[in-house]
């Protein structure tokens, strides 16, 4: 079994990251912030991470490899957080991620204007901030924490 101290950090990991998730999902679906593909690849981590830190409450199993891998994936989070940052304050040019459907040749004049008329949001647009910080940049800080918070659980686990 987990630490019981342990267990309790990954409980409240847990219930940090719904709340992150229904915040983003708050800020999309009732204030009408549409967010970016970036903004969308950026809840990824979230969804992984919740996967997994229910499997490690449930089946303590593999649960020190589970640590690291969270930590990874936070990583993982933290770098592609840091790349939408990076657009926004146009250190980095927009790439195939953030562009809408291509337009190609092939495409008659009638799909050209339907690809037009839906709402293309652009990565370097920053639409919500708090406290003046956009949320791709809140995004990186939180993943960098949990990154940490996952590596230290990793570093000092200690089998029962």
């Amino acid at each position: 079994m987990l630490n019981k101290k342990i267990n309790k950090y990954l409980i409240f990991i847990l219930f940090f990251i719904f709340i992150t998730l229904i915040s983003a999902y708050f800020i999309q679906y009732s204030l009408g912030h549409k967010p970016c593909k970036l903004c969308i690849y950026e809840r990824f981590p979230y969804f992984i991470a919740i996967l997994l830190l229910i499997g490690i409450l449930l089946n303590p199993k593999y649960q020190k490899i589970t640590l690291l891998i969270l930590s990874i994936v936070f990583l993982c989070g933290v770098f592609l957080s840091f790349y939408h940052f990076g657009i926004e304050q146009g250190f980095f040019l927009e790439s195939f991620i953030c562009e809408s459907k291509s337009f190609s040749k092939s495409l008659s004049k009638e799909q050209l204007l339907e690809q037009l008329k839906q709402n293309y949001i652009s990565c370097k647009d920053v639409s919500f901030t708090i406290l003046g910080l956009s949320l791709a940049t809140i995004n990186m800080v939180l993943s960098f924490i949990l990154s940490l918070i996952f590596l230290i659980l990793f570093k000092n686990y200690r089998e029962n």
